[in-house]
């Protein structure tokens, strides 16, 4: 059993589940138990509940009737509706960083691009896909502007499950590099270029799902006990 951490509440127990979900420890169509779920955390069944309707709120988890909690495994039109929405996004905020940025803010990013690489050079799968995501997170946050970086964060939740699912395994190098670019498009203040780089790092990133692939198994003691 894991006790969860002093003062936490059901929001660290969505924190535990969510933070295994992006980094692939919990894989799409992971039965979540009730039980299972609040005996690794030493809480009761109602607060596990909640967590889980929290979730299924987020979308990354589905309720089913009579069944139980399962992580999302989103479909193929899914995925691409989401990275649709993330290019409308996405596009404008790095116009909109290109507007605001310091220097300060350009070395936050290129410190961030830098612990994504040495990541990726040691094959952490889990640092690895928490930080390529959170590359778009930070960009919003270091804008000032939090409504867009909680939309960000929902959406790059969602976008673990669909890497998960249909992502291969070379992306990731990309995905560090093109970031790599467009930070350095906005030290050189070119808006539009950032802007077309990142549509670019989006749709590369979605032309490299391989959506016929099967979706992997998981179990969740294991995953939680990372």
């Amino acid at each position: 059993m894991q006790t969860t951490p002093t003062g936490s509440t059901t929001a660290a127990i969505v924190e535990s589940l969510t933070r295994a979900i992006v980094e692939h420890r919990l894989h799409p169509g992971a039965k979540l138990a009730e039980q299972k779920l609040a005996d690794h955390f030493g809480v009761s069944r109602t607060l596990v509940r909640q967590a889980l309707f929290q979730l299924a709120q987020n979308r990354l988890v589905r309720l089913e009737p009579a069944r139980g909690a399962f992580v999302s495994a989103p479909s193929a039109d899914e995925a691409r509706q989401v990275f649709a929405v993330r290019r409308m996004l996405e596009a404008g905020m790095a116009r909109d960083f290109v507007r605001g940025s310091t220097p300060a803010r350009i070395k936050a990013l290129k410190q961030h691009v830098a612990l994504e690489k040495a990541a990726v050079e040691r094959e952490d799968v889990a640092d690895r896909t928490a930080l390529l995501g959170d590359f778009h997170v930070r960009m919003a946050e270091l804008m000032g502007n939090t409504v867009l970086a909680q939309l960000l964060d929902d959406l790059i939740s969602r976008c673990a499950l669909i890497t998960l699912m249909y992502q291969s395994s070379a992306a990731a190098t990309h995905s560090y590099e093109e970031h790599a670019e467009i930070v350095k498009a906005l030290a050189a203040r070119d808006g539009e270029l950032a802007a077309r780089l990142m549509d670019e790092h989006l749709r590369h990133v979605e032309e490299n799902l391989a959506f016929d692939r099967r979706p992997p198994s998981n179990d969740i003691a294991k995953a939680l006990a990372a």
